[in-house]
């Protein structure tokens, strides 16, 4: 029987430039990358018809691109990940609004902007502009926030990517939860 390699060594060697390293690395994580890209999407009500792969492949070109990185093992390698996916999802309803927003464009939106509705991508926008809010107020719960909705991250896991107990990212989850749904339309969150 093979053992399953050490994700903590892939994730060094592909820091130091291992290439085979990193595409070891995708073929283990593969499958729980895309548990919590299909969670998160499940997460927007129907609204983007965004594919799980598609934001994995994404992801991967964008997290493959950091070359710098020193990745320090998997709890550091997800936080990461779920950053990576915010950000996709963002860039996607960024383009979606401004594509609503320009006259001078066609009628209909272009194949990429497509999938997500404009509803869904003024909802995202504005959770990112409180989160943004939220970072300025207490930056470790704004991390728990993205870590948690974007990343899909349990309790633990995110206690052991932010290094604190997961007593303290229970606190943080409740005080930002309720900070974020006093501050957004029920729907946005």
């Amino acid at each position: 029987m093979d053992v399953p390699p050490d994700l903590t060594s892939l994730l060094q060697d592909w820091s130091r430039g291992d290439k085979h390293a990193g595409d070891r690395l995708m073929r283990l994580v593969y499958q729980e990358l895309k548990s919590l890209s299909a969670g998160r999407l499940r997460a927007h009500s129907g609204s983007v018809t965004l594919q799980a792969t598609e934001l994995i492949n994404e992801a991967y070109l964008r997290l493959s691109s950091q070359s710098e990185t020193e990745w320090q093992n998997r709890s550091h390698f997800f936080a990461i990940a779920a950053t990576v996916m915010r950000r996709i999802l963002l860039d996607r309803a960024r383009h979606r609004h401004s594509a609503k927003r320009d006259r001078r464009l066609e009628s209909e939106a272009p194949p990429d902007l497509q999938d997500m509705s404009a509803n869904r991508a003024e909802q995202l926008l504005t959770l990112d502009m409180a989160l943004e809010e939220l970072a300025q107020l207490s930056p470790r719960q704004a991390r728990v926030v993205e870590l948690r909705y974007f990343g899909g991250l349990n309790i633990e896991e995110t206690a052991v990517a932010l290094d604190v107990s997961p007593a303290t990212v229970k606190r943080d989850w409740n005080l930002a939860r309720a900070w974020l749904l006093h501050k957004l339309p029920a729907e946005a969150f």
